[in-house]
């Protein structure tokens, strides 16, 4: 009875949406109703309102979608969807201003002149369009109302025109920022979290330990993450749309000849063009740039270009006149001050140290005063002028409630859909496609495809992807990324905007297009794109680091990167080190060599002793490595026979537990018939018990069919497995030890000169203690402690320094015995003064030359953070895929 309910709540969708039922009621509409219903079947039937859900009941599954919403738009820690109507409003003021018309006038007049080239400069507006607004219907309405009449005039094909047109409007749709993205990020953020706890359960039923290794983890993503990664794909598609329309006109010169432009092209040509091209070439850099560089959030980055593009607005809209330009003016110059005062000062209202601090902050409160001029400034034009900006403020707000209320009622239909136990059995019909994860991608990705055909973007985005991502995420076999996986679906869902007979941009052409363009043209000029599309779709997936590097170069080389020894990065670091290893060997074992003639023999013996370690456990690396790899060797090659057989007995194991399960329900619905009152007759306990006896047979057939070689195999892959982890174990705690030594001596060298600035105060404890008052003396050489312990290595000193404070401490407080105390200070002081000047002589320099030498090397690991060089292979390291699943 839970599949039928399963098929209402379907239906009920179906019906809602088909009849031109608003999609924000269709969907929880559908959930409220079909829980209903099956409430009260149950109720009528059964007695029992919860007898037709898979667990729990009406109630629960109703809360569970208020519960959803709450944790998706109340949790202060998920604040991804403010971003919306942010750039929406950015979107909107841009194509309300007439800035996004002025592009489109400039580029084909600069395009014009070469075949196909009013084509080109349509994807290429359109590209730049939808770095800056994102907004699909506005895009295609503007290029419509401008492009369309110029392209039909010179003898375009209405096919490719009407095509053009459609498919560069789409490209919003996946070229940040975009609120596709966005949505998707706010889904798959989730669908992450739901795969990595299954994955984590998954491992343990497989190997039976508790912790599943950090570097299996499902990789999560961020909305900038998304727009990051979207960002090549987004390129390779107008790539793919430029080079379609050149070859077009090259083998038709009649479907989109040149247009020669009718003006002069002179400097006042080229200033049109630039102030057409600049301004929004600005915004998308500081939009887009401040996300990748790691200098602000999506959200803020949202807030720079909702404010960015009112002021550009601001200037449009009174064009001609003489002050025109003021608040833009104003806006850079406070910007660029206010940039210059960071850069230079870390200021703080609240910790101002110097009178430099203080004029710093002074010039920064004047430059964002009159920042804030400009921004009110341009606000105020855009509201008197055209009444521009309450049409843009209503506009967004639509849009914003309109895509609100639509996650709403999809997480009430999720919630629905979950208790008639429909996710099971989409994760069953997926886990049982034969052909593993790739061939449940292509049918996934085939669903949404074929449902673009009917519904919009939005209610794919949040039914479908909650359903299938976090199958397609828990899968180790292919161990995809949630961005990737983010990036594909957006990429598709951009066919729905093109695919009759629902496709928006389709009816969004029409409206404008002339009598003389009928529906077929449209039709028929956005199937080439279509097809477009689903190529670039196709390279995007065989090429993962298209989508991965990018989000990966900019996590692991800003500011906040992982340290190299994060757990996650080792496999990678040590592709990289170990080639390292083989060709520079030799000047490394040179360097050692070099630092081993280095007399040592005056320094304290931890320190003598550690830099003898180090330099052996430098040497001893390259065998450790060797023994890695010869590991490695005999893991790879056992696998090459063990790898068939593990995944055959892996899913024979995974039908005995589904099998285990259905016998544990049947025994669980036998209990509850009988300690029901009413008796439902002896056939019906018969049929149960038929049913658990057929499936304990199944069950006893599916152990037989277990190879008898499996538990034998499993052991040696587990011993192998097992053996190369503790070579590589062994291998990086080497290099540690070797580098730790030489990065504490340095630090002990470098503190040299404030060790000896710290004489003075040291001479100085012998009159406080004979002349003042034990407490008062205590006071101050508790701050000549504080003043050593910041000296690295000197904790020796300050411990006959704290002693001897000790000693003044209480009624018997003993002067005599601070003074002796403070004595063996001073002695321990100058012995330590003498070998550490001794070594900034004799030691320093080949001390430093071999830390260089190491430290991209031996020292990697314990760097702060990555170089950039390493960061860039790291990140193409970490961008493919990597098959995990013989570890679970």
């Amino acid at each position: 009875m839970e599949v039928f309910f399963l098929l209402v709540l379907v239906l009920l969708m179906v019906i809602a949406l088909t009849s031109g039922f608003p999609v924000a009621f269709s969907l929880p509409g559908a959930a409220i109703l079909s829980i209903g219903m099956a409430a009260l079947t149950g109720f009528i039937i059964e007695g029992n309102p919860s007898a037709y859900f898979t667990q729990d009941g009406p109630i629960e599954w109703l809360t569970a979608g208020v519960t959803n919403f709450r944790s998706l738009y109340w949790d202060v820690e998920r604040d991804t969807l403010i971003a919306i109507p942010l750039f929406v409003f950015m979107g909107i003021m841009l194509q309300r201003s007439k800035i996004a018309e002025d592009l489109l006038v400039s580029m084909a007049q600069l395009f014009g002149p070469i075949p196909g080239g009013l084509g080109i400069s349509v994807v290429f507006v359109g590209a730049l369009l939808a770095a800056t607004t994102g907004i699909v219907g506005a895009t295609v309405i503007a290029m419509g109302l401008i492009s369309l009449p110029a392209m039909l005039e010179h003898n375009y094909s209405k096919p490719l025109a009407t095509g053009t047109i459609c498919a560069s409007g789409t490209l919003g749709q996946i070229i940040p920022p975009s609120i596709v993205l966005i949505i998707l990020a706010d889904q798959l953020s989730s669908a992450a979290e739901i795969a990595n706890t299954a994955r984590i359960a998954e491992y343990k039923l497989a190997t039976g330990e508790t912790m599943m290794p950090s570097e299996f983890d499902v990789v999560s993503a961020s909305a900038g993450d998304m727009f990051v990664g979207a960002f090549l794909p987004g390129l390779v598609l107008v790539g793919l749309y430029m080079a379609y329309i050149l070859i077009s006109a090259f083998l038709n010169p009649e479907s989109a000849p040149p247009v020669p432009y009718e003006g002069k092209i002179d400097g006042k040509f080229l200033l049109k063009v630039m102030m057409a091209l600049i301004p929004p070439l600005t915004l998308i850099f500081t939009v887009l740039g401040s996300i990748i560089m790691g200098i602000a959030t999506v959200n803020q980055a949202g807030a720079i270009g909702a404010v960015g593009a009112m002021i550009m607005g601001g200037y449009r809209l009174t064009e001609g006149q003489r002050n025109s330009f003021y608040p833009a003016i104003l806006a850079v110059i406070s910007t660029t001050v206010i940039i210059l005062i960071l850069s230079q000062y870390e200021l703080n209202v609240k910790n101002i140290r110097n009178s430099e601090e203080a004029i710093a902050m002074i010039f920064a409160t004047i430059a964002v005063i009159v920042l804030l001029i400009s921004v009110f400034w341009s606000a105020w034009r855009t509201f008197r002028i055209e009444n521009t900006l309450r049409g843009v403020m209503l506009e967004t707000s639509k849009t914003t409630s309109m895509v609100f209320i639509i996650l709403i009622g999809a997480a009430m239909l999720t919630s629905a859909f979950r208790g008639f136990g429909g996710e099971e059995l989409v994760k069953e019909f997926l886990t049982s496609v034969p052909g593993g994860f790739w061939a449940q991608f292509m049918v996934v990705m085939a669903v949404i495809f074929f449902l673009g055909f009917f519904l919009d973007f939005i209610e794919i985005s949040v039914v479908v992807v909650p359903l299938v991502a976090p199958i397609l995420l828990a899968d180790p076999s292919a161990n995809i990324t949630a961005v990737w996986l983010g990036v594909m679906i957006g990429m598709n869902l951009q066919t729905s905007f093109l695919t009759p007979p629902f496709g928006f941009a389709l009816f969004y052409l029409r409206g404008v297009s002339p009598p003389e363009v009928k529906t077929i043209h449209i039709y028929r000029g956005v199937v080439a794109f279509i097809i477009l599309q689903l190529i670039g779709l196709a390279i995007a997936g065989y090429f993962p680091p298209l989508v991965n590097y990018l989000p990966n170069r900019t996590y692991l080389t800003s500011e906040n990167a992982p340290p190299p020894i994060n757990p996650k990065l080792q496999q990678c670091i040590e592709e990289i080190i170990f080639p390292y290893y083989t060709e520079h060997e030799n000047e490394i074992r040179a360097g050692v060599d070099s630092l081993s003639k280095v007399n040592i023999d005056y320094l304290p013996a931890k320190h003598k002793k550690a830099l003898l370690n180090s330099q052996q456990e430098v040497l001893a690396t390259f065998n450790l490595v060797e023994i890695i790899k010869e590991k490695d060797r005999q893991f790879e090659s056992f696998i090459i026979s063990y790898e068939d057989l593990h995944h055959e007995v892996r899913k024979i194991q995974a039908e005995i537990r589904k099998i285990e399960d259905d016998i544990f329900e049947l025994k669980q619905r036998k209990t509850r018939l009988e300690r029901n009152e009413e008796d439902p007759g002896p056939l019906v306990f018969k049929e149960i018990s038929n049913s658990i006896e057929t499936f304990e047979q199944m069950k006893a057939e599916l152990l037989n069919s277990i190879p008898t070689q499996w538990e034998s195999e499993r052991e040696k892959f587990v011993l192998l497995k097992k053996e190369a982890r503790v070579s590589r174990q062994k291998y990086r705690r080497n290099p540690d030890s070797a580098y730790e030594s030489v990065i504490n001596l340095t630090d002990v060298l470098n503190h040299t000169p404030e060790l000896l600035e710290a004489e003075t105060l040291l001479n100085s404890v012998k009159s406080i203690i004979e002349e003042e008052e034990p407490k008062s003396a205590m006071q101050h050489i508790k701050k000549i402690e504080s003043a050593l312990g910041s000296i690295k290595g000197a904790n020796s000193i300050k411990s006959k320094i704290s002693k001897a404070r000790r000693a003044l401490k209480g009624k018997k407080a003993s002067p005599e015995k601070a003074m002796k105390q403070w004595q063996l200070g001073m002695t321990i002081y100058y012995q330590e003064l003498e070998w550490r000047q001794r070594a900034v002589k004799e030691l320093a320099v080949p001390l430093a030359n071999y830390k260089i030498l190491l430290k991209d090397s031996i020292g990697l690991r314990l760097q702060n953070k990555l170089s950039l060089e390493h960061g860039k292979s790291v990140s193409a390291c970490k961008s493919s895929h990597e098959d995990i699943s013989l570890f679970f």
